[in-house]
């Protein structure tokens, strides 16, 4: 079956089986939204069913959680689980220090207070999401529904004196009608091209009256995992300054495609 998968298809899941190597028993764990961290979600699934594994989840998004139950993974709150172990999730892009955009699933507000409250936040990619610098990917910034034409000229005037390359901003769309987030809120997506002071951003945007938050994740990340379509694995840990690879087999027979 793995034949069958895309070379990033491949990469992914292979970022991701490393990454649930991470979890042990009695851990609780954050868990991410989107494409890649479906593939740690499912693969967290299958240590459940065929190895005894036994963790609490914490997802981030509602389609998450239905598919952490679907694979037989016990869901919690935040609230119920207080902190967490660990926290792991996929990215837009990530730079050499580990800062990210997120968002592109449409969660980034879940996803970031609950990366925020955990000991540790792994993230998994493959290759092609590191740039040397953030801005390629538009960047998300979730503003509540009121006033939200408002909140948006604000931002564009803001953007004028950021160190920037570009400063379109558009609307994030569901087909003919806006995009909504699991809190009932919109997204803007932010079309910069480079952003040269991704800190100073993150902070500016968040003072705007009607931004409730942003996908940039500064000093949060901890660990990124890399994969590659032939199944090797890069770990780089910014707090050991540590840089490891391995290289995963594929199973022909893993229990998560058989879904797929």
């Amino acid at each position: 079956m793995t034949g069958e998968l895309s070379p990033i298809d491949k990469a992914k899941f292979a970022a991701a089986k490393q990454a649930a190597s991470l979890v042990d028993s009695g851990m609780r764990v954050g868990l991410g939204t989107g494409s890649t961290a479906a593939w740690l979600v499912r693969c967290l699934g299958e240590l459940v069913r065929e190895e005894g594994l036994r963790f609490r989840g914490v997802p981030t998004s509602t389609r998450t959680a239905e598919l952490a139950r679907d694979v037989g993974i016990e869901v919690i709150s935040l609230d119920e689980a207080r902190w967490l172990d660990i926290t792991i999730d996929g990215a837009d892009e990530f730079d050499g220090d580990l800062n990210l955009i997120k968002g592109g699933g449409g969660a980034l507000l879940q996803e970031k207070i609950v990366a925020t409250a955990s000991d540790q936040m792994v993230v998994i990619a493959d290759a092609a999401k590191e740039v040397e610098r953030l801005g390629n990917f538009p960047l998300p910034v979730e503003v509540i529904p009121f006033g939200m034409q408002t909140s948006q000229a604000l931002i564009e005037e803001t953007l004028v004196s950021m160190d920037v390359m570009g400063r379109q901003t558009t609307l994030r769309m569901n087909g003919d009608k806006p995009f909504y987030t699991d809190e009932g809120n919109h997204i803007l997506d932010l079309h910069l091209g480079r952003i040269g002071n991704a800190r100073q951003l993150a902070m500016v945007l968040n003072q705007i009256p009607g931004v409730v938050e942003n996908g940039l994740f500064i000093d949060i990340c901890d660990k990124v995992i890399i994969g590659y379509g032939d199944g090797r694995v890069e770990t780089r840990d910014i707090n050991e300054g540590t840089v490891s690879e391995a290289q995963l087999d594929f199973a022909e027979d893993d229990n998560i495609f058989r879904d797929l």
